[in-house]
């Protein structure tokens, strides 16, 4: 990547003032019971001070530039690994999530795969915390670029309104620009495919080709990153229009050739509400997981998370409800005007 401006930056300039009473980092190093307090704060509506999040949201592109936009995951023969979907800012039933199935570790690893902000409005607690978890330890969170992570989608459904009421107008741009270094998606003992949205528009996509995108930037109207992050499988065969105006719809057949072509099992992916918090398709070769439960505070439906035990990978689903969580509406800082036109 290019260096710019955000490279020279250095949270060392802002003063902690001495009546502080929120969660510190000593020196450089995250630790877990940093991430604690932080979190404990975060749940009583403490804010955490803004040299700290600087600290945080810098370390995490650090970590996340180098890595490539298809990532291999390796999960050892009795270990397991969790794939958790859309949070959308749901910050109580991600601390839930939490309560039900362990904190991120390397003996407890998760994939959060996409949308972790918008809609909800505690989206930054929530990128803080799973940011947090990458500093502590990289191998105890993987982090899959969504739709929502982007510039266009966050100025109109509440993750810029947030930022700039709860942190500052810097911190809009530098989230822009870590949100840009986030991996596309995830691979798990060479057999699972995690993604944010889908499939492609054209057959014969390799591995290799999603490795050789060059994603650090605004994803584009078409093509493989667009559709990577955009596209919902269908019911029917073949290939349609999406429903949302971006991306493509696929069937069973785009799946099953895509796995035969690429020698895997099972395509995971997010990005559309269920009401069970998963549903599983294509002949049980596509599995769609979401995890925020009574999304916007008004679809009822459960969350979900899968655990894949290692060596079989054999997708374990578990389901959860809605948590109570502050009198902040969704949406409350999303950008009404702007919605009118999208």
């Amino acid at each position: 990547m290019p260096a710019n401006k955000i490279d020279f930056m250095s949270y060392s300039i802002l003063d902690v003032e001495p009546q502080y009473s929120g969660a510190r980092i000593e020196g450089d190093v995250v630790t877990l019971d940093f991430v604690k307090k932080m979190m404990d704060d975060f749940k009583r509506q403490k804010c955490l001070h803004k040299r700290y999040a600087f600290q945080i949201v810098l370390q995490t592109r650090s970590l996340l530039r180098e890595l490539p936009s298809l990532v291999d995951i390796n999960v050892p023969d009795g270990k397991h690994f969790t794939v958790c979907g859309d949070v959308h800012g749901q910050f109580y039933d991600l601390m839930n999530i939490f309560e039900l199935n362990g904190l991120p570790s390397e003996d407890n690893p998760y994939l959060f795969n996409g949308d972790f902000v918008d809609r909800g409005s505690f989206s930054v607690e929530v990128i803080l915390t799973l940011f947090a978890f990458k500093c502590m330890s990289p191998s105890a969170i993987y982090l899959s670029r969504g739709n929502h992570e982007s510039k266009s989608m966050n100025k109109i459904y509440g993750f810029e309104g947030e930022v700039r009421s709860k942190l500052s107008e810097t911190f809009v741009e530098l989230f822009a620009e870590v949100f840009c270094c986030l991996p596309l998606a995830h691979l798990i003992n060479e057999k699972v495919f995690v993604v944010h949205g889908g499939l492609f528009s054209v057959d014969g996509v390799k591995l290799s080709d999603i490795r050789a995108i060059d994603r650090f930037c605004e994803p584009p109207e078409e093509g493989l990153m667009c559709e990577l992050l955009w596209s919902d499988p269908q019911p029917q065969l073949g290939r349609g229009p999406s429903k949302r105006g971006v991306g493509l719809s696929f069937g069973a057949d785009v799946t099953k050739r895509f796995l035969e072509d690429n020698n895997l099992d099972l395509v995971v992916r997010s990005h559309e509400v269920k009401d069970e918090g998963y549903e599983i398709e294509h002949d049980g070769k596509l599995i769609t997981v979401f995890s925020a439960p009574n999304y916007c505070d008004q679809m009822g439906n459960k969350g979900a998370f899968i655990r894949f035990e290692a060596p079989d990978l054999k997708p374990n689903i578990a389901t959860f409800s809605a948590v109570p969580h502050p009198d902040v509406k969704p949406m409350a800082y999303a950008n009404n005007f702007l919605r009118m036109f999208s």
